[in-house]
């Protein structure tokens, strides 16, 4: 039977790092624990691998982050904290932009062999790599605020993530409850795939259903995640006469564009026309009106993913999955109307 460390942890036990410790003779061990641990080593006839152990000790200690959508105001705060663990771990830190269009996978394989990097977090996006793709990367990784159009095994990947579905569904139900029937939605294309956009969507639509009301694809308008096209797409919602009391975005920068466009059409937030928008980026707040939002919890995940792969690094744990919740922050954008 063959086993590796964690097999001999397992049966012992123990920790990996104990486990390590022993068969290296480092480090503080007690001598009852030590005979333990050196009985399933002789029982199972264990035998390190001297190349990765070898390995280990000379590879560098770089830790990178590659981000899609780098000028995404909601990563701002999530790559300053990022920064700031590895730093405050006594890893030296890279950023590296990845490109609209750029294989992440091919860029990170050829980082890691620049760099000699022991890990790799990436940010925003949506994943179109098989499971094979990923199986390339030899070194540990996470994904953070990313969606796969494609079924990976969860088990060679770890994840932080929140369930873009729920709550765009929660958002949608909160004007819902408003007593809002004719509700616009904002967000990038192509809606008919696993993105992030699409996911939100199937959220809006998923309440509109569950509420008894009709989906209209007149009221949902394609935008990029910028103001400018917030504004244009909300300019040509308010053109189409829908009988439009409130606006979903999809991002909080699409939210202020949208707010601008309701604004220009010498309309009221909230008094003629709700704006919701997603994220909970800090602009959002100090824009006039104050937005309504579907806040994500930046800070935690950031110190989560830094977290779970310096877990896979130190082989104290594999792979894992977090799964966060929004919150709704209500500031002021949406309004209660008359009972349908």
């Amino acid at each position: 039977m063959d086993v590796n460390i964690k097999d001999i942890a397992r049966i012992s036990g123990v920790g990996i790092s104990t486990v390590s410790r022993v068969i290296n003779n480092k480090g503080l061990v007690s001598k009852a624990t030590r005979d333990k641990v050196l009985r399933v080593v002789k029982e199972y006839n264990y035998i390190p691998n001297s190349n990765a152990r070898n390995l280990k000790t000379t590879q560098s200690k770089n830790i990178a982050l590659m981000v899609k959508g780098i000028t995404n105001p909601f990563f701002s705060n999530m790559i300053k904290e990022i920064e700031r663990q590895v730093n405050l771990r006594g890893y030296p830190f890279l950023i590296q932009q990845v490109e609209d269009g750029t294989d992440e996978i091919n860029a990170a394989i050829q980082l890691v062999k620049e760099k000699n990097l022991c890990g790799i977090i990436f940010m925003g996006g949506t994943y179109n790599h098989s499971e094979e793709k990923f199986k390339q990367l030899t070194v540990p990784f996470v994904l953070t605020t990313i969606t796969s159009t494609q079924e990976v095994d969860p088990a060679i990947f770890s994840s932080v993530i929140i369930n873009e579905l729920k709550e765009a569904y929660k958002a949608t139900n909160y004007l819902i409850s408003l007593g809002h029937t004719n509700i616009g939605f904002l967000a990038k294309s192509p809606l008919l795939d696993e993105t992030t956009g699409n996911r939100r969507f199937l959220g809006y639509k998923k309440a509109l259903e569950e509420q008894g009301l009709p989906y209209d694809a007149g009221l949902v308008e394609d935008c990029e995640y910028s103001p400018s096209s917030g504004f244009n797409a909300a300019r040509r919602l308010l053109n189409k006469n829908k009988g439009l009391t409130a606006i979903f975005a999809a991002s909080d920068t699409i939210a202020i564009g949208a707010a601008k466009a309701v604004l220009t059409a010498g309309l009221s937030i909230p008094d003629d026309i709700s704006i919701l928008g997603f994220d909970g980026i800090e602009m959002a707040e100090y824009y006039h009106p104050s937005l309504d939002t579907i806040s994500q919890p930046g800070t935690e995940m950031a110190l989560s993913s830094v977290g779970v792969l310096f877990d896979l690094i130190s082989e104290r744990s594999g792979n894992q999955h977090l799964v966060y919740d929004a919150v709704l922050l209500k500031r002021g954008s949406c309004k209660m109307i008359k009972a349908r």
